[in-house]
């Protein structure tokens, strides 16, 4: 499956500005993120881990076309019909709308806030291993 693997930040741009908008300012920027996905045809395993941190991680399981639970990087519990369209994937989080795609085997995700000054976080994952 065309998601299946491991990855890790290769770069990213305007995440102070997105925890900002969602309400993490604080939250510490500088680590690396390792992200492993599952895919098994529509079904998924998404799990972001810092390694290093003691249990901080966060993973979502889901299946595209249905409503889901899902989980904020708050750990806020919310439901959500995940969507999969010319092989990019759409979760509409209540804060941004998540986007994930493969391009050139990177897996390259977006986060953006709503409104006229709303904030797009982009971050680019190399594939490891």
């Amino acid at each position: 499956m065309v998601f299946t693997g491991k990855y890790e930040v290769e770069h990213q741009d305007n995440y102070e500005e997105f925890l900002e908008a969602i309400g993490l300012l604080g939250s510490k920027t500088d680590h690396k993120v390792v992200i492993d996905v599952v895919q098994d045809g529509n079904n998924f395993t998404w799990t972001q881990t810092i390694p290093n941190i003691p249990n901080w991680s966060w993973s979502n399981k889901f299946t595209v076309g249905q409503e889901c639970e899902l989980v904020t990087m708050k750990g806020d519990k919310f439901k959500a019909s995940v969507t999969m369209e010319g092989g990019k994937i759409s979760v509409p989080f209540p804060q941004y709308l998540f986007t994930a795609e493969m391009t050139d085997d990177k897996l390259v995700m977006h986060c953006i806030t709503p409104g006229e000054k709303g904030v797009t976080f982009k971050r680019v994952c190399k594939r490891l291993g």
